[in-house]
């Protein structure tokens, strides 16, 4: 022990102050990071900062599709001309939709939007290749396929060879009973293992090590300086109880005690298939979505034509009730009835550009489901008719399909057979771990490892009994051959938790989920009937507000006919001005009634497609059907060599193996008898001759109601049907002719079939014509800056839009 003393200040050392300096200092500049020094730096690190702050585009090259890149500037009401209609059927539609639908399309059951949902949640995109995306997942971040689980079985090779020099000195000092300094060894290992395991749960194992010893031991005590080991090891290993049987092991997988003990890690190969098939379900609805509202567009297309021309007859009828008012309006009708005429006007104009408007927006969405460009110079036209006769369906008929064929129900029943099956799987963690073992282990030792030709030769300098030993031993293989050295081992392993807490909640988790799923199919199936019958009630409810709207459109056609008539017989114009109010009112009354009508019939037609998508008979009722796509051709060769290797093989009964029912077959997408009963197109046929019964009969062209006053009226007849050149001061024309002078559509008329001559106003007063194309395309008119009402351009009953 050191002896204590006191140190006494001058025995300090004499760097103590600079200490002292130090530390003052580093208290005084704070604690904060400071950047190092280098030598040579300078100091411009915009090469490294710039780039780590900025945002980045990714190096990716994907050809975008033609109708993307090249299409053409959309239809607008500015911008309303385009090439020629394309009359375009519904089985068409959904030829094209069908042809274009890698990524499957919907507006989530609305027709009067444009969806951005695909931009905004691609992951959640139903396209063609998620059932293969299901079939080949490996079970990372995705569920696991059938393939992936049957992998589980396979045959799987190990091997290895590893090199190794060891230098290990030992405690000792000089060389005793054969120990020197140090250990030092040559060590080579060859290992090689394969193992399968089977279905009900059993694991073969086939294995081989072979090593290489060459070390300093005194040979005094090794009679080879160095030496060469091998053995063939076969085991098997049967579970007994916990994790044995095919029905467990194909539903959880080969049983691993890591993850299978008391755990909800269950990824068997029937697993993998039901949720294969939960994803073709997944499927089927994109697809039954997808015609549901390629259907909806469609029609609702073909009510945008017919509210448009319903629209252009109600302006039509106005703008000649305007005119005429404005010619009489020195005579018998006040300037109060030709504001109420002009208002009526505009009225409907803007009726037309919304009309139009809506149109070329309906079309819109119908091109993005069919995956076409946006605007490609041609307007799409529907040439079928919407069904106008009355269907009645029986109702539990219907129900009774719905409740078999709805695809949300079939997902639901594929999720509790899932959860069937867990629960088997789960009551068997229930059992103790049993398992039978059984291991058999051929050795082999040598000089070497191989000796082919058996070249041994006895040495003379060595003992009789040496060169036995030397004999025996020359090379590990040989001896291998010869059978001497084996080993075996044989019995039972066990394992049992005491408790079984966590395989108990396993256990009642499952039958919690499983009761769940069940309650919640049971609610299912009940609303399902409540939507179905809501559907039934709503095909009652449009086709009797069809067949009402049918008759308020006579109705008001009747009326317009009966004021024209007064009109005609009031030569005098005494109640003109009364007459003129009941009019407007009537043709306002009629065209409201068109549109009702249209709208009545449109929403009578997807009504009836609500319900054959409710009750999962919209593919069938579209004549689209689903199929495996085609294979690789050698996917087909080896099919064929499988199945005439099977064939000439012997057949053995496994049904102590087979697995229990999973499946009750193949889903029936076909539901009639395609050679027995009518097809749709002629039900479609048949339709269209009741449509055709239900339409009105075309009227005349009709003349203008408005009686020609005599010579004593007005003192000269009119042979013309403009206004006087130099209205009256009172006349409010004079004012504002430029706002109140418009065409009669500014950008446009949508018209089919029309040969006669157009007159309007150009800007100048000139008079120009006009021929429309009696291809029906839109034209674009001449704007009127004349004091004057824009011209009347009624055109027959026969050019309207109709179908």
């Amino acid at each position: 022990m050191l002896p204590l003393r006191r140190i006494n200040s001058k025995h300090r050392p004499a760097g103590r102050p600079f200490v002292w300096v130090l530390t003052l200092t580093w208290l005084l500049t704070g604690c904060h990071p400071t950047q190092p020094f280098y030598f040579g730096g300078d100091s411009d690190l915009s090469h490294f900062v710039n780039r780590a702050t900025e945002i980045d585009y990714p190096d990716v090259e994907v050809s975008s599709l033609p109708d993307t890149k090249f299409t053409d500037q959309p239809l607008t009401l500015d911008n309303a001309d385009f090439e020629n209609f394309w009359e375009l059927s519904l089985n068409e539609a959904v030829k094209v939709a069908l042809t274009n639908s890698k990524v499957l399309r919907n507006l989530g059951g609305r027709v009067d939007l444009q969806t951005d949902q695909l931009l905004r949640n691609p992951d959640a995109a139903q396209t063609i290749y998620n059932p293969a995306l299901q079939e080949t997942g490996t079970g990372i971040n995705q569920p696991v396929g059938p393939e992936a689980a049957l992998a589980a079985f396979d045959a799987d090779f190990t091997t290895s060879v590893l090199w190794q020099k060891n230098d290990d000195p030992n405690n000792v000092g000089t060389i005793s009973l054969g120990r020197r300094l140090a250990n030092v060894q040559d060590l080579g290992t060859f290992q090689a293992a394969l193992t399968k395991t089977a279905a009900t749960g059993a694991t073969f194992a086939v294995r081989n090590t072979t090593t290489y010893d060459q070390n300093n031991t005194d040979t005094q005590f090794r009679p080879f300086p160095s030496e060469w080991r091998t053995n063939f090891e076969t085991e098997i290993r049967q579970p007994l109880l916990q994790g044995a049987g095919t029905r467990y092991n194909r539903i959880a997988g080969p049983f691993n005690p890591l993850t299978g003990v008391g755990t909800r890690a269950f990824d068997g190969v029937v697993l993998a298939r039901i949720n294969t098939d939960r994803t073709l379900a997944d499927f089927e609805a994109g697809v039954r979505e997808l015609l549901r509202d390629l259907e909806s567009t469609y029609w609702e297309l073909f009510f945008a034509y017919h509210n448009l021309a319903a629209r252009k007859d109600g302006l039509d009828a106005a703008q000649k009730v305007w005119y005429n008012v404005s010619a009489r309006v020195e005579n018998s009708v006040g300037v109060q009835d030709e504001a109420r005429a002009r208002e009526q006007y505009f009225f409907f104009r803007a009726a037309v550009e919304a009309s139009k408007s809506q149109l070329l927006g309906v079309e819109s969405r119908l091109r993005y489901l069919m995956g076409l460009s946006a605007s490609d110079g041609r307007l799409i036209r529907p040439s079928d008719e919407p069904l106008a006769a009355k269907v009645s369906f029986e109702w539990h008929e219907v129900l009774g399909e719905s409740l078999g064929r709805n695809v949300d129900l079939r997902k639901q029943k594929w999720r509790i057979k899932q959860r069937e099956l867990e629960l088997v799987a789960a009551k068997n963690h229930l059992l103790p771990r049993l398992d039978a073992v059984g291991q058999y282990r051929w050795l082999g030792f040598g000089d070497r490892l191989i000796d082919p030709g058996s070249s041994f030769q006895s040495s003379p300098n060595l003992s009789d009994e040496a060169n036995r030993f030397r004999s025996r031993f020359d090379n590990a293989f040989g001896n291998l051959m010869d059978g001497d050295f084996q080993e075996w081992q044989i019995g039972l392993q066990g394992s049992i938790p005491l408790g079984f807490r966590r395989e108990l909640a396993g256990v009642k988790n499952a039958e919690f989920q499983l009761a769940r799923d069940k309650a919640i199919l049971r609610e299912q199936e009940l609303e399902l009937s409540h939507v179905l019958a809501e559907a039934v009630r709503r095909i009652s409810e449009q086709f009797q507000l069809m067949e009402t709207q049918f008759n308020r459109r006579r109705s008001a056609k009747a009326q317009v006919d009966a004021i024209n008539e007064l009109i005609r017989g009031d030569v005098v114009g005494t109640n003109l001005p009364r007459y003129v109010d009941l009019l407007l009112d009537a043709e306002r009354r009629l065209s409201d009634a068109e549109v009702e009508y249209y709208r009545a019939l449109v929403d009578y037609n997807r009504s009836i497609v609500q319900l054959h998508y409710q009750k999962g008979s919209l593919l069938e009722y579209n004549q689209v059907f689903l199929a495996e796509g085609p294979w690789p051709a050698k996917a087909y060769f080896d099919a064929i060599r499988l199945a005439r290797q099977r064939d000439a093989s012997l057949f053995l009964d496994y049904g102590l193996t087979r697995p229990k029912t999973i499946s009750r077959g193949p889903y029936l997408q076909l539901t009639r008898d395609p050679h027995t009963q009518p097809t749709v197109a002629a039900e479609q046929d048949e339709v269209k001759q009741q449509i055709q019964a239900e339409e009105l009969p075309a009227p005349a062209p009709e003349q203008s109601p408005w009686p020609e006053p005599s010579d004593e009226q007005d003192g000269a007849k009119m042979t013309q049907a403009l206004p006087p050149d130099d209205p009256p001061a009172a006349n409010p024309w004079a004012s504002e002719p430029s706002r109140h002078a418009p065409s009669i559509l500014r950008n446009g008329s949508a018209t089919r079939g029309i040969d006669s001559a157009r007159r309007a106003t150009s800007p100048r007063g000139e008079a120009v014509t006009s021929q429309a194309a009696s291809t029906g395309r839109w034209r674009r008119n001449v704007d009127t800056a004349s004091p004057t009402p824009p011209r009347s351009t009624s055109t027959p009953e026969s050019s309207r839009f109709r179908r």
